[in-house]
């Protein structure tokens, strides 16, 4: 795998190094040595999927306070999202900075995001499936969210005409 660092401190991008032949490819997409290496959290604790129908579907931006905080891997296993990381660690040089990458089913990217890293993505296809990998089980009590339009953060959305749940819209603004 190709490990590119973010503009967010921990923060990754993964490429899989393809391994073609006539046949198509093969490529690794998990390693707990390669995540180490990296000084990544290479604990896998649950694995998730979201369908999202509609093109301009936002989900987000979501992370788990502490003691269950998470790191995720994301990848677009069907159609195409605009993928965000918000960060929200105080101690971090990048905290409040946001980045944005294409992932596709095509360019098989996956994002990399660490624990205190908000997380979130707008569909820009119709039938679209995102896959999750996270350090740390579901804790409800524990997942919290950012506003994904909160002007402290003046995240560029692609597609503007969007559909969210009403909790990610009615998370609170944020406060410094």
């Amino acid at each position: 795998m190709v490990f590119v660092e973010t503009v967010i401190r921990g923060a990754f991008i993964l490429e899989p190094e393809r391994l073609k032949d006539d046949r198509g490819f093969f490529a690794r997409t998990w390693s707990i040595d390669e995540f180490e290496e990296h000084g990544l959290n290479p604990r896998l604790a649950q694995c998730s999927i979201s369908f999202n129908k509609k093109r301009g579907t936002l989900r987000g931006m979501h992370f788990q306070l502490p003691p269950y905080a998470e790191a995720k891997l994301v990848r677009c296993t069907m159609g195409a999202i605009y993928d965000v990381i918000l960060d929200l660690r105080r101690e971090s040089p990048s905290f409040l900075g946001w980045v944005g990458h294409e992932l596709t089913a095509e360019n098989r990217k996956m994002v990399y995001m660490p624990e205190g890293v908000a997380h979130g993505f707008q569909t820009i296809m119709d039938d679209t499936e995102v896959f999750y990998q996270m350090s740390e089980f579901h804790h409800s009590e524990s997942a919290v969210g950012a506003r994904w339009n909160d002007p402290a953060f003046g995240i560029d959305w692609p597609v503007k005409d969007v559909t969210v749940s009403s909790r990610d819209d009615n998370f609170e603004l944020w406060r410094s």
